[in-house]
């Protein structure tokens, strides 16, 4: 059964994109998680885009904003569990590059980057709550490869205490997104995520949004379902006809005492031959 709203938490596509495009708040969460100071955060749009080359796989990014200086934060929220995690990253960094820079540009022209997945399961079961990443050379760890870019997946199932307590308090409210979370938090964190959180939920236009896009994906799920039921009923007349052609009655007789035409089982059986 579909969640109301207001029964989302922040794990949730809509909500978390809800919440972190108030700039305040994802500029809060960026300065600790990073350990940084930015001036200010500009939104290009919400949930970009990137599909650059025609036939190619394009991606729609959660969060994607940029500083005072042009770096590039995107964050994504990722439930359930994800095998593919490492390629996705690889997937979202290369597109994420070429979106930046274009043709004939030189390559001094990608700035620093960073893309940020929250996850609600542990990839790598080390029990860590974050794992940083960056390009390093094998043969001497002291090296790096320095081309700015930094992958970094948090996760709320972490057991070690490797994060300060806002951010600890933070995952923990991921997935528990409700007054008694944000009450027990003793940093400003939480308690500024979960006030955007309250007024999304109770936003009159927000509430309309979700609706609509709730019941886009049921049409979209339903009609899989008919599609799925129109193949399975072909795929059932053709096997019928190929199995009584194959006991030698004719195309004609098929034809008339299953009421399909004759061209329709000609059809099937030249295919069934090829």
């Amino acid at each position: 059964m579909s969640k109301t709203l207001k029964e989302l938490n922040l794990e949730d596509d809509f909500l978390f994109a809800k919440v972190m495009t108030d700039e305040r708040i994802c500029k809060e969460l960026l300065e600790k998680l990073l350990n940084i100071e930015i001036e200010k955060i500009t939104m290009p749009e919400d949930q970009k885009t990137i599909n650059i080359l025609l036939g190619s796989k394009g991606i729609r990014l959660d969060i994607y904003v940029k500083d005072e200086n042009n770096t590039v934060y995107n964050v994504e929220m990722q439930r359930g569990s994800h095998k593919n995690l490492p390629k996705r990253l690889r997937y979202y960094q290369g597109n994420i590059d070429l979106d930046l820079i274009s043709k004939g540009e030189k390559y001094d022209s990608l700035v620093k980057s960073y893309i940020i997945f929250i996850c609600t399961f542990d990839l790598f079961k080390k029990g860590r709550h974050k794992y940083t990443f960056e390009s390093i050379c094998l043969e001497d760890n002291s090296i790096k490869l320095n081309d700015e870019s930094q992958k970094i997946i948090l996760n709320t199932k972490g057991v070690m205490n490797d994060l300060d307590e806002e951010l600890l308090e933070f995952l923990k409210y991921v997935e528990c997104s409700n007054e008694d979370t944000a009450q027990k938090s003793k940093g400003a964190l939480v308690k500024h995520v979960h006030e955007r959180v309250e007024e999304v939920k109770n936003d009159v236009s927000m509430e309309v949004e979700f609706m609509t896009l709730l019941e886009r994906d049921r049409e979209k799920i339903e009609e899989g379902i008919e599609k799925g039921i129109e193949k399975g009923i072909e795929q059932q007349k053709r096997t019928l006809i190929l199995k009584q052609y194959n006991k030698g009655f004719t195309i004609e007789y098929i034809a008339d005492i299953n009421d399909f035409t004759v061209e329709y089982v000609s059809e099937i059986i030249t295919l069934g031959k090829g």
